[in-house]
């Protein structure tokens, strides 16, 4: 009989967003070898963001229409998470400069030439957390205060700043997100932290600065999928105001789970466990178990975001608003990610050993890094799951409206 063969497919072309993952990848030594340094210094090392800036990377969530990439919140998690395998802080820098990309991609055109139409590589850095001195004055309003953490702040081009309006009686008016160029405010270095140090999230001041009103973004019609922006036909910037703010968070922690268990299993078999007959590590069945356990934990995490992306991304598609138990679901996923990759590195600083907190451990850096990060305060897990059982049960969200 004679044999039929058929001919082997041909490779595809990688897709923009594979093509960007792949290159955070190749990025990841490079940080890797600037870790110390951008820890020490507080802040991304400039070579860092130098680095990815020449990969296209920071135009990651950046309009078309002025040369970026337009990416899927799917494609955010992998590329953030790849950086963080090399240094945590500057992908956290990446991934709040992206998730502010896309919030002005929600503004009127407007507000989006003036950010990128003058320079598509601009960047942006951004706060919720309202101060409530403002006014209004013909046009806009005229804005102070101090807006604590402000990741990526120290590399921007531009800020976003939460602010809250009164009338002249004290009554409640509206909650904006305000676009400032950044030669309008200044930074007090007020960031030291025992982990993400590298992200340099320092307090941004405005003293009497004017905000004109199409670069005041309506947070209370945002969160309900009601953005300004004429481009309704561009269906990254569809999606649901919170949980793409919340989702973007967990990328880098997906990066320093996958980094923290490939350092502990490669150095496995170099190390002994003290006190014990086991010269190698590798030899215990505790700590067999020990590097299964964590595995499945740091797979959980992904599991959650990846399918939290996934519903922002296809409703978005869809041109459909994301439904308010979904909406609910992602901030739960988030802090399900977040206590998945802290507890997986717990079991895995453990199975290593207390060579762990030697500071040239890259162990106890990814650990601190992590913690901190997983503190933040629209990813906590106790909120995301009162918010998600009120919504499951029908019981009214006195919690937080960012949902």
């Amino acid at each position: 009989m004679k044999a039929e063969f058929t001919s082997m497919p041909q490779q595809q072309p990688q897709s923009v967003d594979q093509e960007l993952v792949a290159r955070a990848r190749a990025l990841a030594p490079l940080l890797t070898k600037n870790s110390v340094k951008s820890e020490q210094d507080r802040r991304a090392h400039q070579e860092n963001i130098d680095a990815i800036k020449d990969a296209g990377i920071f135009r990651l969530m950046v309009p078309k229409r002025f040369g970026g990439y337009q990416g899927t919140m799917k494609s955010h998690l992998e590329v953030t998470s790849a950086l963080a395998e090399g240094c945590a802080g500057t992908a956290w820098v990446t991934a709040l400069t992206n998730v502010c990309a896309w919030f002005v991609g929600l503004y009127p055109a407007r507000a989006q030439e003036e950010v990128f139409g003058a320079n598509p590589d601009a960047r942006v850095a951004g706060v919720f957390t309202p101060s409530t001195d403002a006014r209004r004055t013909d046009g806009g309003l005229i804005v102070s205060g101090k807006w604590y953490w402000s990741s990526g702040s120290l590399h921007a081009d531009w800020v976003t700043v939460g602010v809250m309006e009164h009338d002249s009686n004290g009554a409640f008016v509206g909650q904006y997100l305000a676009l400032i160029p950044k030669t309008e405010i200044t930074i007090e270095d007020t960031w030291f932290t025992v982990g993400m140090r590298a992200s340099g999230s320092n307090c941004v001041v405005a003293k009497e600065v004017f905000v004109p009103s199409h670069r005041l973004l309506d947070i209370n019609a945002a969160v309900n999928s009601d953005y300004p922006t004429e481009f309704k036909d561009e269906a990254e910037y569809r999606g649901p105001f919170v949980p793409v703010a919340a989702l973007v968070l967990v990328g880098a922690q997906l990066g320093m789970g996958r980094a923290a268990l490939k350092y502990v299993i490669e150095k496995a078999p170099q190390r002994s466990i003290a006190y014990t007959t086991f010269e190698k590590q590798t030899s215990s069945v505790m700590f067999q178990a020990q590097i299964a356990q964590a595995s499945l934990k740091i797979d959980t995490a992904h599991l959650h975001a990846l399918r939290a992306a996934a519903d922002i991304d296809d409703a978005a598609r869809r041109d459909e608003k994301l439904d308010y138990v979904t909406r609910a679901r992602v901030r739960a996923d988030c802090g399900v990610v977040v206590t998945s990759i802290t507890e997986a590195l717990n079991i895995l600083v453990s199975a290593h050993g207390a060579g762990t907190f030697a500071e040239s451990s890259p162990l106890q850096r990814i650990w601190r890094d992590s913690n901190t990060a997983a503190r933040h305060a629209v990813v906590l897990p106790a909120v995301g799951i009162e918010v998600y059982g009120k919504a499951l049960l029908g019981v009214e969200n006195t919690v937080t409206p960012l949902v």
